[in-house]
């Protein structure tokens, strides 16, 4: 996966793409193999340095947004900030900036449990976008919204890979969708079926 560019990774229920990308974003261990991320093994590196790396250099964005209903909309794009050590009032400051970068400032006061399908998982970039990182991992992030949705979800993700420099990887069983990316990869069985993602 390259700066700029956004990867879909497709295959049958089951095969192994979820657990592709929880192994990407350092959430698990492989029990074989290395990860290397800016030219570094990460794969098995320590719990202090793979939380570093997901708080700075890895978004995450999952099927079901995993918003905090009570909080408004700026509260949780600012949360990542604040818990990287960064205080509320700068933090709200730089959540702002990225929501009217993203065309959502006007509901910034609004809370999650008060926003469509849509909305939630456009703050949902929003808030994997708060630490600005390099490379954006999408577990079926338009699996529960309808074309429209589907289609401005994964418009503004490609817009953020390319105005941004941020490297996209989306797990997908939207066909349609998976043609418009960079780059197709298909998993079955577990194993990469199309390495050169051709």
């Amino acid at each position: 996966m390259h700066a700029g560019e956004i990867t879909a990774v497709v295959g049958p229920s089951g095969c192994g793409k979820s657990t592709l990308l929880y192994l990407l974003g350092l959430l698990d261990r492989p029990e074989s193999g290395s990860i290397f991320f800016k030219g570094k093994e990460v794969g098995h590196s320590s719990d202090v340095v793979r939380t570093r790396l997901r708080n700075v250099e890895i978004g995450f964005v999952f099927q079901f947004h995993f918003l905090i209903e009570e909080l408004t909309v700026l509260e949780n794009v600012a949360l990542p900030l604040q818990k990287s050590g960064i205080v509320k009032s700068k933090a709200h400051q730089s959540a702002l900036a990225i929501l009217e970068q993203l065309g959502m400032s006007g509901m910034h006061n609004r809370h999650a449990n008060k926003l469509s399908g849509g909305e939630r998982q456009r703050v949902a970039i929003a808030r994997a976008l708060a630490n600005q990182p390099s490379i954006l991992l999408a577990d079926e992030p338009t699996g529960n919204l309808d074309s429209h949705n589907s289609n401005t979800v994964f418009n503004l993700m490609l817009q953020l890979a390319k105005e941004k420099n941020v490297g996209v990887l989306m797990v997908t069983h939207n066909r349609e969708l998976a043609e418009r990316c960079d780059r197709v990869i298909t998993i079955r069985d577990g194993e990469i079926v199309n390495p050169s993602g051709a």
